[in-house]
């Protein structure tokens, strides 16, 4: 009965029953193929020896250096992944951008069917695809346990971000403003804007309904996307025939699905694949599928990770799952495939990825933040020659390579930002973590009874009162992991139920501002991660040196301006992370900083204090592997003590170093330096630099150089267009800058001795794949004739353009993204319209 019960709640969670009839057939949720061992290791951690040995092909325990060097190295721009089967999606793109007298009023685009058949993959790529040309976007993903006044909050706070992205920070007018309140400001954000808004996995017509009245009904050809798997669901939501459109997503036909499993699996191989059985897979690995891409993909990514396996193993594997010549066709027969999947990785892996289940449904997952809690968790050790930092990178791109998550966004150096979990595997994980009494989650769309009474890792969704009551009854003096999304205010256990807790992770939260939480937490004595990162916390007290076991300190984007003297008493602490990179704050250093913390691998967005001793005490931290300076000073004995400290750690692990200098001065003594950081891959050097150093052309490992537009010259391109590893290539000045007099004499000056054009030479960049220029005034571009020959976007942010020529002779060429920063010019409405008109292979995105 317990059995048929779990089925039935599928069932209708994935409104499997509306769409599709009912196969006779059913599976076990523990489907193990005859060519694997009968007794796989099924707790976290048991029979870890019998596990290498096992899976030890494919699997992160058996990778060498060299192995581990090639994956790290394979960079890449975020892709959208475009929808297979989607015959409409012209049409829908169409539809979407439309904007005559008949389309210039809100219109709701509902795209239904059944969990795993592609809907929100069809959304995000018209999201964002078409992004760009709405003025206000934002993206929420939702549960059948949402709160409104939660998705309306995340709507605003987007919609609010300067630069109309997630990155950036955003500035409530009340810090907790009421729901009405909200609407107030959303009516004043998005009312005489036009805005795209995506909402995945609405429920109930109820919960639509609620959240309607709060977006605008404007003229302006705003547009609102919402997934479903609910057919009455979509009516309501496009309940306006005359300007709404309802999308049935529809399972992939045979060719469509071998398409794309071939795809994916060539995808996770990274390379064409030479071996016989990688030409040789049987037609039921994909037809077993049933169509549903989330399925396919999945198998893909199995199939790729197993490249000893031949024609007939993979059969057998196909028969245990499905019998005879049944197929997937619902939900619990898909979780059979992800459960395989599951038991198919090696114990380590199967650990790290039933830590996903503490991040919410929907939630972009850093990938930096998901491996450094890997690390403070113990689940990561160095092996076979690699760094503990190293092997949780290899670890994070298996899960990516198994499908296990996906990517969401790259960085500029083209490794992964950020990725997600699709919700039907999220549910497995959180449903396995809770069996194998792992994780315990509280306010998930999926929560689940603990099975014992000692928690040790603890993630709360949510903290409403009735969440709230129900973690104050729980026995929390066994949790080592407390994970807490939303608010503290009712939360009163941080410090008195939680004093083994090794990680703590905040990032988000509001309620510090009036409480002693902080001074609470620095009672956490084996603390290892902290993140405070985005929450409201101002000071951090002295005794936060009590923590003299944490490895990570996470304050970015908070209003902490300075770390305690007594931080210097730490003596295992390896990333300390303050300040904003958007906004350019600062975290200030001890002015007495002592060459204690050894262990030091990353300090990133500190100011140096003029009087300090920091500049000559980090050449202690010779296991620093980032520097990042907002801000230096103008001190001549502060500039020739940071100067002979890079030198020296130049010689040992410095591997990326960020440098803003308001004055100039401090790089005007860049060329003095005796001996140059040649093993860095990623340099930023923002601020008035007026001259490029002499020793960046001798840095061949640089893969992301970032500088001031204020080199931004013909001269200069020649000069960089030697370094034969660059990936990405960015230009750039402040929003403040861009309003000093000084800094645009500086550009007309570059424009003037650059003969008016920049112009990028033949045969340079030859790996540069991303080029990204932010200025006010952007003198015309010409790029040559075998210029840049990998490059594949071009990203441009002005308010003046004067020309863009030669995208055509760019043969890898895919997106061109142009922002225009206010009131376009005339001139600069023309060189828009030419390059609209104008017939091109790659995508054209223009932001006005």
């Amino acid at each position: 009965m317990k059995q048929l019960k779990e089925v039935t709640e599928l069932r209708g969670r994935y409104a499997v029953n509306s769409i599709l009839g009912r196969p006779d057939a059913t599976t076990s949720t523990d489907p193990r193929p005859a060519v694997f061992p009968n007794n796989m290791p099924r707790l976290i951690g048991a029979n870890k020896a019998m596990s290498e040995l096992l899976l030890g092909d494919g699997g992160y325990n058996t990778l060498n250096p060299a192995e581990h060097q090639e994956i790290i190295t394979r960079r890449q721009l975020v892709g959208v992944m475009q929808p297979v089967g989607m015959k409409n999606m012209p049409d829908l793109e169409k539809w979407m951008i439309t904007f005559d007298e008949r389309r210039k009023q809100l219109g709701v685009l509902s795209i239904v069917g059944f969990g795993g058949v592609g809907k929100t993959t069809a959304a995000l790529a018209l999201y964002r695809k078409l992004g760009p040309q709405f003025q206000k976007q934002a993206a929420v993903f939702i549960s059948q346990n949402s709160d409104p006044e939660a998705v309306l909050r995340s709507i605003l706070g987007q919609v609010m971000s300067v630069t109309n992205n997630n990155r950036t920070g955003t500035t409530l007018k009340k810090k907790n403003p009421a729901i009405e309140s909200i609407r107030e400001e959303l009516m004043d954000y998005l009312g005489q804007n036009r805005y795209l808004l995506l909402i995945d996995d609405i429920w109930s017509s109820s919960s639509w309904l609620t959240i309607k009245r709060f977006f605008p009904e404007n003229d302006k050809g705003s547009r609102i996307i919402i997934t479903t798997r609910f057919q009455a669901v979509a009516t309501t939501c496009s309940s306006h025939k005359d300007r709404d459109f309802v999308y049935h997503a529809e399972v992939l036909s045979p060719y469509e699905s071998k398409e794309l499993f071939l795809r994916t699996f060539y995808e996770c191989k990274d390379s064409e694949c030479s071996q016989p059985s990688c030409t040789n897979f049987p037609d039921r690995l994909w037809e077993i599928c049933g169509g549903l891409p989330l399925a396919i993909i999945t198998m893909a990514g199995l199939v790729a990770s197993k490249p000893q396996m031949i024609h007939e193993d993979w059969i057998k594997v196909c028969n245990s799952l499905f019998p005879e010549s049944r197929v997937c066709r619902r939900p619990e027969e898909f979780m059979g495939i992800v459960n395989h999947c599951y038991f198919d990785l090696d114990s380590d892996t199967k650990t790290c990825s039933l830590y996903l289940s503490i991040f919410p449904k929907g939630h972009k997952i850093s990938r930096k933040r998901l491996t450094r809690r890997w690390i403070a968790e113990g689940f990561i050790s160095a092996k076979q020659g690699l760094s503990v930092e190293d092997v949780a990178e290899t670890l994070f791109n298996q899960l990516i390579q198994r499908k296990i998550i996906r990517p969401v966004e790259h960085n500029s150096n083209g490794r992964v930002k950020t990725c997600l979990v699709h919700d039907m595997v999220l549910e497995y994980l959180i449903m396995r973590a809770a069996k194998e009494d792992f994780i315990t989650v509280i306010g998930s769309h999926w929560s689940l009874p603990a099975h014992s009474n000692k928690v040790r890792w603890l993630s709360i969704h949510s903290s409403d009162s009735k969440r709230t009551k129900h973690v104050d009854s729980m026995n929390l003096s066994h949790v080592r992991s407390l994970t807490v999304f939303g608010s503290l205010d009712r939360l009163n256990f941080i410090s008195s139920k939680t004093g083994i807790v090794q990680v703590l992770d905040l990032e988000g939260c509001r309620g510090f501002r009036e409480s002693n939480k902080v001074s609470g937490i620095c009672e956490m004595i084996l603390l290892k991660y902290l993140s405070l990162r985005r929450t409201d916390v101002k000071i951090l007290p002295p005794n936060i040196h009590k923590l003299k076991y944490l490895e990570t300190l996470d304050v970015r984007e908070t209003e902490v301006q300075k770390l305690p003297a007594t931080i210097a008493q730490w003596e295992r602490i390896t990333n300390i992370l303050g300040g904003d990179k958007r906004i350019r704050k600062t975290l200030k250093l001890p002015k007495q900083l002592k060459g204690t913390m050894k262990t030091l691998r990353i300090l990133s967005g500190v100011e140096i204090v003029e009087g300090s001793t920091a500049a000559s005490a980090l050449c202690y931290f010779t296991g620093l592997r980032k520097l990042a300076i907002y801000r230096i000073h103008n001190s001549e004995v502060t500039h020739k003590d940071l100067l002979s400290s890079i030198q020296y750690l130049s010689g040992y692990s410095l591997q990326s170093l960020v440098i803003d200098d308001k004055s100039s001065e401090f790089f005007n003594t860049l060329d003095s330096m005796s001996s140059c950081p040649t093993d860095l891959n990623a340099l930023e050097l923002s601020g008035r630099l007026l001259k490029l150093p002499s020793w960046i052309i001798r840095l061949n490992d640089l893969v992301k150089l970032t500088l001031s537009a204020t080199v931004l010259r013909t001269d200069n391109l020649k000069l960089l267009s030697n370094l034969y590893s660059l990936f990405s290539l960015t230009f750039s000045i402040s929003i403040n800058e861009s309003q000093d007099p000084a800094f645009a004499a500086i550009l007309q000056k570059n424009k003037s001795d650059s003969g008016g054009e920049i112009f990028f030479p033949a045969r340079g960049f030859s790996k540069l794949k991303l080029l990204r220029i932010f200025v006010p005034l952007l003198p015309s571009l010409t790029f040559a004739k075998e210029a840049t020959p990998q490059l594949e976007r071009i990203e441009l942010r002005f308010r003046n353009l004067e020309g863009l020529h030669g995208l055509g002779e760019l043969a890898m060429l895919r997106d061109v993204n142009l922002m225009v920063d206010g009131q376009a010019s005339e001139r600069t409405k023309l060189v828009l319209n030419d390059l609209r008109k104008g017939t091109s292979t790659y995508a054209l995105i223009v932001s006005e």
